[in-house]
């Protein structure tokens, strides 16, 4: 499951570690078993959406976003002859995701890869895949990396400023603060965090960083709040939400990625194929819309009464809109409430 993308606040862990740090700073011990408590979003209504396509022989789904594996392990379940790939970025994710399919039984009809989504053809290619049958992402970040307070992705606990989903390469979100040019910050926190204050958050960072490096979430934490004025702290959630977003946003390049992924996995899919994309924010949902809708329309000349050959859509839509969750489900996984989904099936093979 994958959290919202505008909430970073801690919630009910399901950590793969046996302690973790509640927000008055102290350990507290964390059950492993919790990670068998784990609910993806939606599991229902992304398993039936992707039913028709998966019921084939030998049918072959990639979960993109692989996380704790709670949609693929749900899948595996109900497709006795259903192949899964499994993509993520975060190394500790994926040991977790392995060791909870070996658990349910389901190894020999599985594969893990450390990858980030947007690297799918190149997965594909080296496993022989030329085409599946079923792609999910479920996007944002982890249930498992917001429980973990040593990732430093949630603001309400005091944490080393790193926030890389994979945490053994690129640039941390301190690395950001501290190196990046007043411009930089201003667009970064404009584009990805949606913050109308961003340029005085951004000379506030610059004259702060001159002071003493940022290192930890704690200090960030205080220095927004007081950037921020206080008739604006008092509405639209907390003061460091959306520069928490930025930062992580722009530590792991989510948006890029996304860019990059969702062409390819259109690319991916066999005639019948279904992707189904759940996305937390209005920017995620943007480029997912604009990535498919147009193979959903006809290129024929409007003054043209049939289609010509090649030019008929390639795609539709399997969902109206952006679907949200259902009351139900928001009461019972809160996680849900932000989600928005989207599915289409591919109906023919590109010109």
């Amino acid at each position: 499951m994958r959290g919202p993308a505008q909430d970073l606040l801690s919630e009910p862990s399901c950590n793969c570690s046996n302690a973790s740090i509640d927000t008055s700073g102290k350990r507290r011990e964390v059950p492993d078993d919790m990670v068998d408590e784990h609910v993806p979003v939606l599991a229902d209504r992304v398993a039936s959406l992707l039913e028709p396509s998966l019921r084939r022989d030998a049918a072959v789904f990639v979960d993109a976003t692989l996380g704790l594996a709670g949609h693929s392990i749900l899948l595996l379940g109900s497709h006795p002859g259903l192949h899964v790939i499994g993509i993520d970025r975060d190394p500790a994710a994926l040991a977790i995701a392995q060791q909870r399919v070996d658990a349910a039984g389901f190894t020999d009809r599985f594969h893990a890869a450390h990858a980030v989504y947007d690297q799918l053809p190149a997965v594909l290619a080296d496993l022989g895949i030329p085409a599946v049958d079923g792609i999910l992402f479920d996007l944002g970040v982890s249930s498992m990396q917001l429980d973990r307070a040593d990732r430093g992705f949630a603001y309400a606990v005091d944490a080393p400023l790193d926030m890389r989903m994979d945490p053994t390469t690129g640039l941390t979100a301190a690395d950001v603060l501290n190196s990046y040019l007043p411009g930089d910050l201003v667009r970064m926190l404009r584009e990805y965090g949606e913050e109308k204050f961003a340029r005085r958050i951004a000379q506030t960072i610059v004259r702060e960083r001159e002071k003493e490096p940022f290192t930890r979430s704690g200090r960030l934490v205080e220095m927004l709040y007081a950037a921020i004025p206080a008739p604006a702290r008092r509405t639209g959630g907390h003061p460091a939400k959306r520069t928490f977003q930025a930062l992580r946003i722009e530590v792991n390049d989510e948006l890029g990625a996304l860019r990059r992924a969702i062409p390819a996995a259109v690319a991916a899919l066999a005639v019948g194929g279904r992707i189904v994309v759940m996305s937390y924010q209005s920017l995620e949902d943007r480029i997912v819309k604009q990535a498919i809708q147009p193979l959903t329309q006809s290129t024929t000349p409007l003054d043209l009464p049939v289609d010509l050959p090649g030019h008929a859509p390639r795609f539709r839509w399997i969902v109206r809109g952006s679907e949200a969750p259902t009351d139900l489900e928001v009461d019972a996984n809160p996680r849900a409430a932000s989600a928005r989904l989207r599915a289409a099936e591919r109906i023919r093979e590109a010109a």
